[in-house]
């Protein structure tokens, strides 16, 4: 089996690709390695798996020498892609989390998620009818409750009101879903992602900009005067929903969307006292109205993906926040003295 996995430089992309690998699986990843946050962070992600690459790829297709990894820099809206993946590769499973993500930065360059996030999950579900695979595994967001659903989030919200152009293309990734599996019985699951935190994460998130501020002293912006509760889930966590759900992808009937977080929201000042406590650092807090897109409160029903996957998150929030410091300061050489 060749299984196909989109965004695999990114955060859950490259977790998911190096659990494949160490399940024997032989894995085809493609990312452009875009600039939306610091490449050469992806780079080394990619190096861990195997790859040596650069920045200055052209749609190169790199092999690992150590494991069943090939990689692939493209964008995956680009026809030239799926072309080759048709003609050079036999990939018979697809999980797609490639994205333009972020919901502040599509206030700034919204062309980047119709690109990526609506022709390029075209171009997935094409792939998916032209070859005949009927299983997908795709992310979604949190994001697309907006701010009138009920807590704690049910997939069973109408989801209709998004409030950042973000949300608004993962929505309609859900509802594209629903359209090819109604149209060609390409069955689906969209997971709707709750803040995923841990090793190897991304640097617009809060975990790693609170710990970055730590260290160098700097003062941060808390939005919504602080009044805002997150559903951190570690990454392992994540990683082993997916597999779960891959393994028992069977069970895929229809077009789901599948809530999958730590199902326990946490107010964002308890989420500070919990990064200070491990970087031994006091922050300097600078309290700011939300931005326009924020949602207050993310809390997700986690009883779907439980019923139907077995999926139960394990990691505490102390033991998921100490791990990421302990990887930040490894990576970033940080002296803790």
């Amino acid at each position: 089996m060749q299984i196909l996995v989109t965004g695999a430089a990114g955060f859950i992309g490259f977790h998911l690709t190096g659990e494949l690998l160490k399940q024997g699986y032989d894995v085809v990843g493609v990312d452009n390695l875009n600039d939306y946050y610091d490449p050469t962070l992806k780079l080394s992600r990619l190096n861990q798996l195997g790859i040596e690459a650069n920045l200055s790829l052209n749609f190169d297709v790199l092999k690992s020498t150590t494991n069943n990894f090939t990689f692939i820099k493209a964008n995956i809206e680009e026809d030239l892609l799926w072309d080759k993946l048709d003609k050079d590769f036999k990939v018979t499973a697809i999980i797609h989390l490639a994205a333009q993500a972020g919901v502040r930065y599509s206030l700034e360059n919204p062309k980047a998620y119709i690109k990526s996030n609506i022709e390029g999950f075209l171009n997935v579900l094409e792939f998916c009818r032209n070859k005949s695979i009927d299983k997908l595994i795709y992310a979604s967001s949190s994001s697309v409750y907006g701010m009138e659903s009920k807590q704690p989030f049910s997939e069973e919200e109408s989801c209709n009101k998004p409030v950042s152009l973000y949300a608004a293309t993962k929505r309609s990734n859900e509802l594209m879903a629903y359209t090819y599996h109604h149209l060609f019985n390409i069955n689906s699951v969209g997971l709707r992602f709750f803040t995923v935190y841990g090793p190897w994460g991304r640097p617009d998130m809060a975990p790693f900009i609170f710990t970055k501020a730590a260290f160098e002293g700097s003062e941060i912006r808390v939005f919504n005067q602080g009044n805002q509760k997150r559903d951190f889930t570690y990454i392992d966590d994540i990683i082993a929903g997916i597999i779960q759900i891959f393994e028992q992808r069977e069970k895929i009937d229809g077009a789901e969307v599948c809530n999958i977080g730590q199902g326990k929201p946490l107010g964002l000042g308890d989420f500070i006292s919990q990064i200070e406590d491990s970087t031994g650092m006091v922050l300097s807090k600078k309290f700011v109205e939300a931005q326009p897109g924020d949602v207050q409160i993310t809390y997700a029903d986690t009883d779907n993906l439980r019923n139907k996957f077995s999926y139960v998150p394990k990691v505490i929030l102390k033991e998921g926040i100490g791990n990421f410091v302990k990887w930040y300061v490894e990576y970033y050489k940080v002296n803790k003295s």
